[in-house]
């Protein structure tokens, strides 16, 4: 466990860096936000799209991860849904419980895999993104649309459209379709967006800590205390058990797990504000959710390690 945490803490500590460099104003408040469009818009999409296009997607073993993540996600949902319910807190504090029991923040995924098991890890881990994304976002969307209901529709019309525009599905789908019909690599662009896709990780752990937001955090502990724990208990759980099911081979079940053990990404806080949640509470609930992975996360990989082997 010792060494899944020192390999770990490199990416926790880019974290904790971008937050003090932002409060500190360095380089500017301008910079930061600025950046992540630079991460969501260019680097992010450079990535996923030279990753997937020159993917092995024939491989057996995607179908049962594909439904190793989607058993944690679904899972970990129902239990927000059900912990909003029982908490009876109203609409915007429900979508918050719901969010944060079942959204994970992919950059960190992306860097956890990379750093304890190298290319392979990365290159699972982001079709782990490709199989997850697009279904997370349709299905959180269509749960504020039930959970918190608005005359006309038009901000969840809003919300669907932004989720077709998404450069991070789209970039998915182009991918996707280059890998089928054999155009991968492309000579001159897919060396150029590979560049561009060893800059994102770096840069996006930065971004994930300048996003975070000590204040606020006297927020209610109860829809906090809920979220985290379908997060960082009842997602990793459902993974292993569907691994253990599905008979996942080893990197496969502890990349899945690393979805499973994620933080709440900063995606959620966005959509919170966005939908009319309540994106204060969402914010507490990254913050706290980001601090409590760094110390949940290398028990959970370590229980794989043993369960699956190394």
């Amino acid at each position: 466990m010792l060494s899944i945490a020192l390999a770990i803490a490199p990416i926790f500590l880019l974290i904790v860096t971008g937050y003090v460099l932002r409060r500190g104003g360095i380089p500017s408040m301008e910079f930061w936000n600025l950046n992540d469009r630079l991460v969501y818009f260019v680097l992010m999409p450079a990535l996923f799209f030279v990753r997937i296009s020159e993917a092995d997607l024939s491989d057996p073993v995607l179908i049962p991860f594909a439904l190793t993540l989607y058993a944690g996600f679904f899972l970990a949902v129902a239990f927000g849904i059900a912990a909003a319910w029982w908490l009876r807190r109203g609409g915007a504090v429900g979508t918050s419980v719901m969010q944060g029991a079942g959204r994970f923040n992919t950059f960190i995924a992306l860097a956890v895999a990379e750093a304890l098991h190298g290319l392979p890890g990365l290159q699972l881990a982001v079709l782990g993104a490709a199989v997850l994304v697009p279904v997370v976002n349709l299905t959180v969307v269509s749960a504020f649309a039930v959970m918190l209901p608005r005359p006309g529709g038009r901000v969840v019309r809003g919300a669907a459209l932004s989720l077709a525009t998404n450069p991070l599905i789209l970039s998915i789908l182009a991918a996707i379709a280059f890998n089928a019909l054999g155009w991968a690599p492309i000579p001159v662009l897919s060396e150029t967006l590979a560049v561009l896709g060893q800059a994102a990780l770096p840069i996006m752990l930065l971004c994930v800590g300048a996003n975070l937001k000590i204040r606020g955090l006297s927020a209610d502990w109860q829809p906090m205390a809920l979220s985290a724990i379908g997060k960082l208990l009842v997602f990793p759980l459902a993974i292993l058990a569907a691994a253990a099911l599905l008979r996942l081979d080893p990197l496969a079940a502890q990349v899945a797990l690393i979805y499973g053990a994620l933080p709440t990404g900063v995606a959620a806080y966005t959509l919170a504000r966005q939908l009319n949640g309540d994106a204060p509470l969402m914010a507490a609930m990254i913050t706290v959710q980001t601090a409590l992975a760094f110390a949940v996360m290398p028990l959970w990989l370590s229980l794989a390690a043993r369960l699956f082997g190394n």
